[in-house]
């Protein structure tokens, strides 16, 4: 690989084939971003390791974690999307070279020598903002600024940063796209400390204690399953949603269905008009048996018996069991 200065080509100036290639190779694959999203939600959570450490804010990682982020980044999309590798940089993808460069701040890529005049797949997602993009930028030597970290020979081997005054150069794949979220990390404080304190007065089973909490807290929601292990802290972690002892049962007798990525629970929450849960969501809500005064509101069957949403004025009263097989397809009114 040689490297070769050219002039830095102003925004929507200079046509670049190589970079027009990678990004139409990019976008057939994944055209609205859904799988590159999925790659890096499920990168965050891998970092929180959140079965083991609890943890579910990005603030709270260490700093070598933090480091490591863009490895794993780089590993993990280039599994997602079958990529090859390339000899000097990440990747090869339609015969160019291709660097995967991944920073939380915007704009704060570290692009090495051995990435000047070449191609980087530029990353960024912030947790806290709910937000992410991913873009090509031809790293021109002209466009960069040498960062203050250096070694005794020189800039050389030192890693540059875009200048503010090119930041337009970067071609986006998908700017702004929102990050799935992270529940915990965005509910209120005074919600989050009740279902994080929840299972002090529960040696055997804190987690237990925390699950249900945030159930019966958030209602109404779609929550993934890596808020279940984080709270449950356990290899077994959706032991504590499913009935035979976890928060769907649990929580019944408060009048309270959690809807899972069951065919038929997702039936269920579509005809009490709540968000489908998806592939490893759940979704809680507090049912009562439909009365004149919500022949308006959507309702459900269960147990032959017809529930709807409960008000607040609704009084508490035990939750129907769920259907868990496709044969047991609940009714709607």
């Amino acid at each position: 690989m040689t490297l070769t200065e050219h002039p830095a080509p102003e925004a929507g100036g200079v046509e670049d084939p190589e970079l027009e290639l990678v990004r139409k190779h990019f976008l057939s694959l994944d055209e609205s971003g859904a799988r590159f999203a999925r790659v890096l939600r499920d990168t965050i959570d891998q970092l929180l390791d959140g079965e083991h450490t609890g943890r579910f804010d990005w603030n709270d990682l260490h700093k070598t974690e933090k480091t490591h982020a863009g490895t794993l980044i780089e590993i993990n999309l280039l599994r997602e999307f079958g990529l090859s590798s390339g000899e000097d940089l990440d990747y090869l993808i339609e015969g160019i070279e291709v660097d995967c460069k991944f920073s939380q701040k915007l704009y704060g890529w570290m692009i090495p020598p051995e990435a000047l005049d070449e191609l980087c797949l530029v990353v960024w997602a912030d947790d806290h903002q709910g937000l992410w993009s991913a873009g090509l930028l031809r790293a021109n030597r002209i466009a960069l600024t040498t960062s203050g970290t250096v070694t005794k020979k020189g800039n050389r081997d030192g890693k540059f940063r875009l200048t503010k005054q090119h930041h337009s150069l970067v071609t986006w794949l998908w700017e702004n796209r929102p990050l799935e979220e992270n529940l915990l990390l965005h509910l209120d404080a005074e919600t989050r400390d009740a279902i994080l304190n929840a299972g002090a007065a529960f040696k055997r089973s804190p987690g237990q204690a925390k699950v249900n909490e945030l159930f019966r807290r958030v209602q109404g929601r779609r929550i993934n399953r890596s808020v279940i292990r984080a709270l449950a802290m356990q290899k077994d972690y959706m032991k504590r949603v499913r009935y035979n002892g976890g928060a769907r049962e649990k929580l019944r007798r408060e009048g309270i269905l959690i809807c899972g990525d069951y065919p038929n629970h997702q039936a269920v929450a579509e005809q009490l008009g709540l968000p489908v849960p998806r592939e490893g969501e759940n979704v809680s809500v507090r049912v009562a048996e439909a009365k004149p005064h919500h022949a308006d509101k959507p309702s459900v069957t269960l147990e032959e018996r017809r529930w709807v949403k409960a008000g607040p004025d609704d009084p508490v009263e035990p939750a129907p069991l769920l259907p868990e097989t496709k044969k047991q397809s609940p009714g709607s009114e």
